[in-house]
C-alpha cells in the first residue's frame, strides 16, 4: 500500500500502540491480542486490527502478537529504530526545556546542536551544547548529514527560520511556533501548539465529553 493511501489517523495512532507495548515489554508481558492492546487505550480491537493491517501482518493464530516483534515493527514503520540527529532553533525557555528532556533519545531522536540569533546566547553552554549562531546552521546542518529540526522561535521569527531550513535541506520540522509554516511539498511540518491544545481541552471539559482520549476519535 502506497504511504498516500494509509490515513494520518492510523499513523498517528502507531506512536500510541507503540507506546503501550513497550509499557507491556517492562511489565514482563510477551504476547497481547488487539483487544488487550485496544483495551490499554480506548479503542477497539477492530481498529487495533484495521491500523496495523496497513503496514502488514504482524499477528500470530492461537498466540495474537508478540510484544516483542511487534515492537520492532513498529519502530521500524515510524523510522525510531536508529537515532537520527535533530537540530534545535531557540535558545529561550522553551528551547531549553525541550533540550532537557530525556525522553527524546529514548524514542531514537538526538538533538546534537543548539542555534539562536541572539548574539548574547551565542556561546553559552545549555547542559552539554553551546549555543551557536543561526549563521552555522548551513554548516553543520551539512556536516552532520541533519534532516529534521525543532523550532522554537518566536511567531515573528518563524516563518524566516523556516525558510532557512528548507535552504539547508532539512526535510522534517517540528514547529513550537503557534503559526502555520509555508513549505515546499516535499517537507514535512508536524505543529505543536500548547495554547490549542488547552483550548481543546477546555472545550471537551465544557461540552462534558468523557471520551477517554483525544485521538480515540480520529
Amino acid at each position: 500500500m502506497r504511504n498516500e493511501e494509509i490515513p494520518n489517523p492510523a499513523v498517528y495512532r502507531l506512536s500510541f500502540y507503540l507506546r503501550q507495548l513497550e509499557s507491556f515489554r517492562r511489565g514482563d508481558r510477551h504476547t497481547i491480542s488487539s483487544r488487550q492492546l485496544g483495551e490499554a487505550l480506548g479503542y477497539s480491537d477492530a481498529q487495533v486490527r484495521k491500523d496495523l493491517a496497513y503496514f502488514g501482518q504482524f499477528g500470530h493464530p492461537g498466540i495474537g502478537y508478540r510484544v516483542e516483534d511487534l515492537v520492532h515493527q513498529l519502530k521500524k514503520i515510524l523510522g525510531t529504530d536508529k537515532i537520527s540527529n535533530v537540530l534545535l532553533v531557540g535558545a529561550g525557555n522553551l528551547g531549553r526545556a525541550l533540550l532537557a528532556y530525556k525522553g527524546f533519545l529514548q524514542k531514537g531522536f538526538r538533538i546534537v546542536a543548539i542555534f539562536d540569533a541572539d548574539a548574547a546566547k551565542v556561546g553559552k553552554k545549555i547542559g552539554d551544547l553551546p549555543v551557536r549562531s543561526d549563521q552555522d546552521i548551513a554548516s553543520v546542518a551539512a556536516e552532520l548529514q541533519i534532516r529534521m529540526a525543532m523550532l522554537a522561535v518566536p511567531v515573528a521569527a518563524a516563518q524566516s527560520v523556516a525558510n532557512q531550513l528548507v535552504t539547508v535541506g532539512i526535510k522534517g520540522i517540528l514547529n513550537f511556533a503557534p503559526v502555520a509554516l509555508n513549505v515546499p511539498g516535499d517537507v514535512v511540518v508536524q505543529s505543536v501548539d500548547l495554547a490549542l491544545q488547552l483550548e481543546q481541552l477546555s472545550f471537551r471539559m465544557t461540552l462534558g465529553d468523557a471520551s477517554p482520549s483525544d485521538e480515540s476519535s480520529l
